[in-house]
């Protein structure tokens, strides 16, 4: 971080911004970034994995507090991810392969290097 105060979102676009640098340093290939789907479902990532289907999303906090930012990812999260992710699974002619959902986590505090952590098959 650069010292200078940033907005929820302004933060959250920073951070998928990284999230993708970091999963293509992974090996991962970014598929699409910020798919809406038609019933409301979100995708913050969608990324190819070896031979895997990776829905990801990422979440961004400013300091590590007590928990981590995977916790954020609750059930109600996790409805909105999942109904983006059969919204983008109806978009292609063969779903025969494997597909999961993952999370990173990137955590900037200030005088820090960016700290990210992929969890894969996060729920």
């Amino acid at each position: 971080m650069d010292g200078e105060k940033r907005s929820h979102i302004e933060l959250g676009e920073l951070g998928e911004t990284m999230a993708v640098a970091y999963l293509r340093r992974q090996g991962a290939k970014v598929l699409y970034r910020n798919y809406r789907g038609p019933k409301g479902g979100e995708l913050d990532i969608v990324v190819r994995d070896a031979d895997t289907l990776c829905f990801v999303e990422v979440k961004t906090r400013k300091r590590r507090a007590g928990s981590r930012p995977l916790d954020a990812v609750n059930v109600a999260k996790q409805e909105l991810i999942e109904r983006g992710a059969r919204a983008w699974l109806k978009l292609l002619p063969d779903n025969d392969f494997f597909w999961r959902f993952d999370v990173v986590e990137v955590v900037l505090e200030e005088n820090e290097r960016p700290q990210l952590c992929w969890v894969k098959d996060a729920f």
